[in-house]
């Protein structure tokens, strides 16, 4: 592939079928604000909570109001190729499961080029850590990532948690439209304020992480889906890492989303009669 079609394969807003490059991806801010807006006038909210020391290591709770000791909680990881968006735009899932019980937790990184790769792997494992010390009595624990956010939630399920104080136990994950080989992205625009070289690019790709996912998360079941949409690349990247969880024997099942580009396939998680919000809520008995 040269240099130009790779680039064209990594630019998931060339390849939506709904409006121009630029305007979807205006689009996907503006939908995703307006849904987390919605969801902080649905919810009891504590917003920019620390997990760390950092300025960058915040999160936004999103409280429903229940009764109920069946309380699950999700965490979701914000995409934004480790470069743009933040916490404050995360909250919108929120909406449709704070009526079902469940609790939403939106985590803050420090994306490039502040962060460099290792840093927001850390950051988010260590705020799933924190998250489960402070809500220890939730009935479970589920994650939810896009695009670069599922990469990074990838990396949490291929935790070595000997070297933290916990070890959560993730009962499901929906990875969305991820990258799960870094590889591709160090010779295009994506890795300039990354500034990853090849050797942090392995050992932070999750495709080369399987055997220890097997270890840390063998009882989760994972979620891979990919947008009908999405570029051959990323298509492709989601159904090979999907076939390596099947062959590792690791409960995983692949939805490949009709209708959706890139982007409408996270962000229809505003809606609870959404297929993934459908899925998501029926993984956590709450369907």
């Amino acid at each position: 592939m040269t240099k130009d079609e790779l680039v064209r394969q990594l630019s998931p807003s060339r390849w939506s079928h709904r409006m121009s490059a630029d305007d979807v991806v205006k689009a996907h801010v503006k939908a995703l604000k307006e849904g987390t807006q919605r969801a902080r006038g649905l919810a009891q909210t504590l917003l920019n909570v620390p997990y760390g020391e950092g300025d960058g290591e915040k999160l936004d709770v999103y409280i429903p109001e229940t009764n109920s000791l069946d309380v699950p909680l999700v965490i979701y990881i914000h995409g934004g190729y480790w470069q743009f968006l933040s916490k404050e735009e995360s909250g919108f899932m929120a909406v449709p499961l704070i009526d079902k019980g469940v609790v939403v937790v939106a985590v803050g990184y420090d994306i490039a080029p502040k962060g460099n790769m290792d840093l927001m792997v850390s950051q988010v494992r260590k705020s799933v850590v924190s998250v489960i010390q402070q809500y220890s009595h939730i009935s479970g624990l589920y994650l939810c990532g896009h695009s670069a956010g599922a990469h990074l939630t990838a990396m949490v399920l291929s935790t070595d948690w000997s070297q933290y104080s916990i070890t959560p136990q993730i009962r499901g994950a929906f990875l969305v439209s991820g990258i799960y080989d870094l590889l591709p992205i160090l010779s295009t625009y994506v890795n300039e304020p990354l500034k990853m070289t090849e050797e942090v690019a392995v050992r932070n790709s999750p495709s080369k992480l399987v055997p220890q996912l097997k270890l840390s998360s063998s009882s989760c079941h994972i979620v891979v889906a990919v947008a009908e949409n999405d570029s051959p690349e990323f298509r492709k990247q989601s159904e090979e890492y999907y076939k390596t969880l099947e062959a590792s024997g690791l409960k995983v099942t692949m939805e490949d989303v009709p209708n959706t580009d890139h982007f409408d396939i996270i962000e229809q998680l505003v809606d609870g009669e959404y297929h993934l919000t459908k899925l998501l809520l029926k993984m956590m008995g709450k369907s």
